[in-house]
């Protein structure tokens, strides 16, 4: 047993995760930001994977749909761990930035850019001293 993986997710190809290139040779978008989101999975014994970071530049109007999970929850923790963070996404049309819902359709213009950030996993196992000795003891 270890860490939650880090960075999986399932997007438009049904994949573990979509590839830049498959993205923007079949959308009109340009990816600018691709990263892991640091501190986002849940804190246990074995810490949740962490989600990821993307901000995705629209080249063209489109039509953008958003099917999010866990943004007013994280994902819960198991055996005492902690739950990873909620997702949040957010517009940003110039200078301003917009928060935009987990669940939704929006038009954007070409210029736009949504930053998306998925939710971390909850971790395994309770940091306090007295349970994380027996859930040591549980798995040895």
């Amino acid at each position: 047993m270890g860490p939650g993986e880090s960075g999986v997710h399932t997007h438009m190809t049904n994949t573990r995760i979509t590839d830049a290139e498959v993205l923007e040779s079949r959308y009109p978008v340009r990816l600018v930001r691709f990263a892991l989101r640091h501190g986002s999975g849940g804190a246990g014994i074995h810490d949740g994977g962490e989600g990821i970071e993307r901000e995705i530049h629209f080249l063209e109007p489109v039509t953008c749909s958003i099917i999010g999970q866990h943004r007013a929850r994280g994902p819960y923790g198991m055996a005492g761990g902690r739950a990873g963070a909620v997702g949040e996404q957010w517009l940003v049309h110039g200078p301003v930035r917009m928060p935009l819902a987990g669940v939704g359709t929006t038009e954007l213009k070409a210029g736009d850019r949504v930053h998306i950030s998925t939710p971390g996993g909850g971790g395994w196992g309770s940091l306090d001293a007295d349970a994380a000795d027996d859930d040591q003891a549980d798995i040895s």
